[in-house]
């Protein structure tokens, strides 16, 4: 990957131009019948291949490459930094840095994404991913040189990517001896790190975009295989982000989970019903009108799907108060499992980052229903569907469970090791318990 850097960035700029014209062209075509096809059909391809393949499998390939897919094929990445190469080349200011952006992103768009059907609709793609990609070039453009300054900071999916990416059993392992005895005497050659890693700090690939640009230099990079999520069972307390800790609890499980279920579940539409006859008969009847524009809620009357003023605040409502009953019930179960310890909180979020393996498969079984459902439109059916999600649930389960025993076991004598793994499965539990909605209803 090093040696033919220019074969590496033309095919970035070729998953460019394809981005560029399955966003665009898309949102300007009429909105496709019910019997089109991906092959017949742009608008449907461009469906297929942004929800219906791309982001599940790019979630499921951080199990696996890491964060390749940022280094190699992202067009925002491959945007930003170009754009930087030929900006202003600002420093990056202090409140940019703050660490709870990757949360606060995510969260946003989460949200945002469901209000305007992203998933749906390839005018909401545009404003979603669109807005996206315009935003990574004017912070590209205005800050760094040559740096990817928007996905180091302010990606929605940033953070998810940086702590799936430590199950990854590839990485770019940095040996400090090898680089110390090589000071003074090998002269390095110049590497632009674009994400700004600390190379020689580098303790595993959260942060690396797995670009290949410092292999082998000070021979002392190498890419190297380890024992998958590895990292996290040995993970050390001063490594802990309590911003990874939220992300991973109320953001990764809470929001998402509220997020995949509210069209899944009846309990949503009771309550909207129950809602709008109490609003019929007592107001304000402007809840009920179903006037906002489509950048805002959805609004497709030729397809009648059309969202009221209520129907948005009941989704923001759901999502979010899924989200923090799901993730404070998580997090009194993490702080009981961490329980008598010395920084308490900081051993719950450290405990918190075992729950990795069931956040991020839960993110690709609630990302593939889309494939699930395109694959329906297109005469194939999935067999047994809620038995493989219920399969793919548990192996997270199983696996989040095998990791906080490792960490635990380390610092636990034997009753209180039963103690904190009866803890964290309580809250292993909840988690999947949510999700039976989803599991047997969704798709």
């Amino acid at each position: 990957m090093r040696t033919h850097g220019g074969l590496l960035q033309a095919v970035q700029w070729c998953v460019v131009a394809a981005y560029v014209v399955l966003v665009a062209v898309p949102a300007f075509l009429p909105l496709p019948p019910e019997d089109a096809h991906w092959y017949d059909n742009l608008v449907v391809a461009a469906q297929w291949l942004f929800w219906g393949l791309w982001w599940p499998f790019v979630i499921a390939s951080m199990f696996v490459l890491g964060r390749t897919w940022c280094g190699v094929f992202c067009p925002e990445g491959t945007l930003t930094e170009a754009a930087s190469r030929h900006g202003l080349g600002l420093g990056v200011p202090r409140w940019l840095r703050w660490g709870g952006w990757p949360f606060v992103a995510f969260a946003l768009t989460t949200i945002f994404g469901q209000l305007v059907s992203v998933y749906q609709y390839a005018t909401a793609t545009l404003l979603v991913l669109g807005g996206s990609t315009l935003a990574a070039v004017a912070v590209g453009f205005v800050y760094g040189k040559g740096k990817r300054v928007w996905c180091r900071h302010l990606c929605p999916v940033n953070g998810v990517f940086a702590i799936l990416a430590r199950m990854a059993p590839l990485h770019f392992r940095v040996d400090p001896s090898a680089w110390s005895a090589s000071a003074g005497r090998v002269r390095a050659h110049p590497v632009n790190c674009a994400p700004m890693v600390r190379i020689r700090r580098m303790k595993g690939p959260s942060e690396c975009h797995m670009c290949a640009r410092c292999s082998n230099l000070h021979g002392a990079i190498a890419l190297a295989a380890r024992v998958p999520g590895g990292e996290i069972a040995r993970l050390d307390l001063a490594d802990v982000r309590a911003w990874d800790a939220a992300l991973i609890v109320f953001g990764m499980i809470g929001l998402a989970i509220g997020a995949f279920e509210w069209s899944a579940t009846p309990w949503f539409v009771n309550l909207r019903t129950a809602l709008a006859d109490h609003i019929l008969d007592r107001g304000p009847a402007w809840l009920l009108a179903d006037n906002a524009p489509w950048w805002l809620l959805t609004h497709y009357p030729d397809a009648h799907d059309v969202f009221t003023w209520l129907d948005g605040a009941l989704i923001v409502g759901w999502i979010v108060g899924t989200g923090l009953i799901l993730g404070s019930f998580i997090t009194i179960c993490l702080a009981l499992a961490s329980l008598p310890a010395h920084g308490i909180w900081r051993r719950a979020c450290a405990l918190s980052y075992a729950l990795t393996p069931l956040a991020g498969i839960g993110l690709f079984v609630g990302l593939s229903t889309l494939t699930v459902g395109l694959a329906k439109g297109e005469g194939l059916q999935v067999h047994a569907l809620p038995t493989l999600r219920c399969a793919l649930l548990g192996a997270g389960a199983a696996w989040s469970l095998w990791l906080a025993y490792r960490q635990l076991r380390s610092r636990a004598t034997r009753s209180r090791l039963a103690f904190a793994l009866l803890a964290f499965s309580l809250g292993v539990a909840g988690i999947l318990s949510a999700w039976y909605p989803f599991v047997f209803r969704a798709g």
